[in-house]
């Protein structure tokens, strides 16, 4: 029995206390997924205890069990990165292993496009529109985050990265405002700082892009624009290919659209990346000796 069917199953034996609680769990089941207990407590006006509790009459040994089972619910549970190992293992005798791989980035490409076409025009707009740009990506997602800002940032300085580093997180999330986007990264299994940065970026009123792998993920449930990718992989772990593609696609729509004043924006930064020795100079071609 999925977790909110037990929930309405049990409801009419619950106290009045454990009611309030589910019928806020039932109502919203995508906040139980990217909430921590603490603040979906303080949103559906209940105690912490009251979650346990509630969990616990439920037949979960606790609130972690009813979390995990409201996310297995939404299709966030996936095959073990261990197990997939084990598996590569034994294939990897007979199999073409190179073969295998690219032939299932050229199919996520492909259906990346279907899935994200018309959705990556609506996040374009939002970014034009916005005051500041805020990205968030972790792990494996952080390169993402970082070819979306490295390429934002030729055109517009107000882009900026959130990667947590030094403990930083809550500093680099106290900058998010009503008049910004927040574009957050991830797919299954979904980081813990991401659904932070979703959570802060609706606290403050921000428009949220989700780039994410499928839309009942907790990012895509959140979000303002679900952005799609396939990430799927015949290796132990999740492809990010198509979902830098995403990026690269956003970056292009951006310029496309910006007229000729980022277009002397763009050249102005190669030319000082260039100056400053941060890019090489492309060697001067000699005239071949006759």
């Amino acid at each position: 029995m999925r977790a909110k069917e037990k929930i309405l199953d049990q409801f009419p034996a619950l106290s009045p206390t454990l009611r309030a609680a589910a019928r806020f769990i039932v109502d919203h089941p995508n906040d139980v997924v990217i909430s921590s207990m603490r603040t979906l407590a303080e949103h559906a006006k209940a105690q912490p205890s009251t979650l346990v509790r509630l969990a616990q009459q439920l037949g979960f040994s606790g609130w972690p069990e009813l979390k995990s089972a409201f996310a297995e619910d939404l299709g966030l549970r996936r095959e073990g990165y261990g197990e997939r190992a084990k598996n590569l293992t034994t294939r990897g005798k007979t199999a073409d292993l190179v073969g295998e791989l690219f032939s299932a980035q050229q199919a996520n490409l492909v259906l990346t496009e279907a899935l994200c076409a018309s959705a990556l025009k609506d996040a374009a707009k939002a970014l034009k529109k916005s005051r500041s740009v805020h990205v968030a990506g972790f792990r494996a997602s952080f390169p993402v985050a970082y070819a979306l800002v490295y390429g934002y940032r030729l055109f517009r300085d107000s882009v900026h990265l959130i990667d947590g580093q030094g403990g930083g997180l809550e500093m680099q999330m106290r900058s998010i405002s009503k008049q910004d986007v927040v574009v957050a990264i991830s797919f299954a299994p979904y980081s813990r700082e991401s659904l932070a940065v979703v959570e802060a970026a609706r606290t403050a009123g921000a428009k949220i892009i989700a780039l994410t792998d499928s839309n009942a993920s907790p990012l895509a449930l959140a979000s303002d624009v679900p952005v799609l990718f396939s990430a799927t992989s015949p290796s132990f772990f999740p492809s990010v290919a198509a979902a830098v593609a995403v990026t690269e696609a956003l970056l292009e729509l951006l310029v496309a659209d910006a007229g000729e004043g980022i277009v002397k924006k763009i050249d102005q930064t190669e030319q000082s990346l260039f100056e400053s020795g941060a890019y090489l100079q492309a060697p001067t071609r000699r005239t071949p000796i006759r």
